[in-house]
């Protein structure tokens, strides 16, 4: 009994509980519940930066062939956009089946206050700065604002120049690998208080959305869930076949993690410990530190399927028929836009609005239905984008021949 009462997953899952109780019948909790997650998060994100770059620096240092690097980058990038792909197309195909858009009445929406503040960012967005933003005027303040894409962009660069320094190179690795083992050490004190994130999480959306806010979009959220499942448990189980590897064994391994971002609704909240878990499960460090935090940015697959889904189910609420030409012009679309959807706040609003602004059919206003049961949905979609960059790590390393079996 002690031994389960000390396990992280048993507490996790009843912090979620608590969480869902708290919600429900102590609706004032509210505001204090959203600062327990906000501050768990935040403990988080302080990490993520030095951690990823002190692991990619040392994954780059360690490699001597560095046309080893370009080739692991290259073939990332590659079954990033393969992949995005199919989950963007079994997103269309399941909501045009399913059709959850029929017969919703057009008067729901209602926040368009909100609404607003979505349109503005939209409207500003512009692919080409979003690529641009990529290099970072200054180094230290991508750290300080945590922006991922550019702590990368700058990690791959000083991994490069440590590299061409051979022997004399070699303190400064020592020193980094030190430095990473503190920043993990740290995580694992930090991960002790998940729990108390995953209770505030829930109970701050229950207690602001409120379950019978599910009700009128029960059936996307129904397909949304289908749709995501059948995506982690074929698509993605296709893939461990053809690379010999088991999905249930992979899921088994990270089952802490798909806990914790079901409290949370952020799998940024275990991109640190998806990388030491990575590690521990056979990939190389290398791999793993250019594969896991490029497929942050690039590799969002639950993003995707979401995004798709919504287009489709916008256009069923307004009775709006879409042509299957138009359909794959709105999926090309989605490959270019979805790209963008880690760098930005809000993203799946901003990523969606900017999107119907871009193909001009469906009334952009009809973001509105769906800022209510998105925080429902975000589970959903933090979860399929963890397990799938852990897939794309793994693939990745068994591809370059960096993959060592766990010990059974």
């Amino acid at each position: 009994m002690k031994k389960l009462l000390l396990n992280l997953n048993f507490q996790v899952i009843v912090g979620i509980l608590l969480g869902v109780v708290a919600g429900l019948y102590f609706k004032s909790f509210g505001p204090t519940a959203q600062m327990i997650s906000k501050m768990f998060i935040s403990l988080i994100t302080m990490l993520i930066g030095p951690i990823i770059f002190f692991t990619i620096v040392l994954g780059i240092a360690g490699m001597s062939d560095m046309k080893k690097v370009g080739r692991v980058g290259g073939k990332a990038l590659l079954y990033f956009e393969i992949v995005s792909t199919f989950a963007l197309i079994i997103g269309v195909i399941v909501a045009n089946i399913i059709r959850p858009g029929d017969g919703f009445v057009n008067h729901a929406i209602k926040d368009t206050s909100k609404l607003a503040v979505y349109q503005k960012a939209a409207a500003e967005m512009h692919w080409g700065d979003f690529i641009s933003h990529i290099i970072p005027s200054n180094a230290f303040d991508a750290f300080a604002k945590g922006d991922i894409l550019q702590i990368l962009f700058f990690a791959i660069l000083f991994g490069f120049g440590l590299s061409f320094m051979g022997e004399s190179g070699q303190p400064v690795i020592s020193l980094f690998d030190k430095l990473a083992k503190v920043f993990f050490n740290i995580m694992k004190i930090v991960m002790r208080v998940a729990p108390i994130g995953a209770f505030g999480g829930m109970a701050y959306t229950i207690s602001t959305y409120g379950i019978q806010t599910l009700k009128p979009l029960a059936s996307l959220m129904g397909s949304v869930y289908l749709t995501m499942f059948l995506f982690i448990f074929v698509v993605l189980n296709i893939i461990c076949r053809i690379y010999k590897f088991s999905l249930g064994q992979y899921l088994k391994f990270i089952r802490e993690e798909i806990l914790i971002v079901l409290g949370t609704s952020s799998s940024e909240s275990v991109l640190p410990l998806m990388m030491e878990k990575m590690e521990k499960f056979g990939c190389s460090r290398s791999v793993v530190g250019l594969v896991i935090p490029a497929g942050y940015s690039f590799n969002l697959d639950g993003t995707t399927i979401y995004l798709s889904m919504s287009v489709i189910f916008l256009a069923q609420v307004f009775h709006i028929p879409l042509s299957w030409e138009q359909q794959v012009t709105i999926i090309g679309i989605l490959m270019i836009t979805s790209k963008g959807a880690a760098g930005v706040t809000g993203s799946g609003f901003i990523i969606l609005t900017s999107t119907l602004a871009a193909i001009k059919i469906i009334p952009a206003e009809g973001v509105a239905i769906l800022l209510g049961v998105d925080r429902f949905m975000s589970e959903a979609r933090a979860i399929t984008n963890m397990i799938g960059n852990g897939v794309a790590t793994i693939v990745i390393a068994k591809s370059e021949g960096e993959f060592s079996p766990p010990a059974p």
